[in-house]
């Protein structure tokens, strides 16, 4: 059985694995986009981009918690 990743995975996958940094920094550039105030579907747009937040939020919480943050979310 496969063990899931922990949080120095994610640290070593991001911060120490070459290109690693700047995968993130484009994951957080293309997923965290603010609420939408387009008149069409706006709600629709915030909700579905909240959702993608939420990852990229999950990806930076393992790597601050790896490097000793503590976590409040949760």
């Amino acid at each position: 059985m496969k063990q899931k990743p922990n949080e120095f995975d994610y640290q070593r996958l991001f911060e120490q694995t070459a290109g690693g940094e700047a995968i993130l920094d484009d994951l957080i550039t293309r997923f965290s986009l603010p609420p939408s105030f387009d008149e069409h579907n706006a709600e629709i747009k915030t909700y579905y981009r909240a959702g993608q937040r939420s990852v990229i939020d999950f990806i930076l919480s393992r790597i601050n918690r790896a490097n000793g943050a503590v976590d409040h979310a949760e």
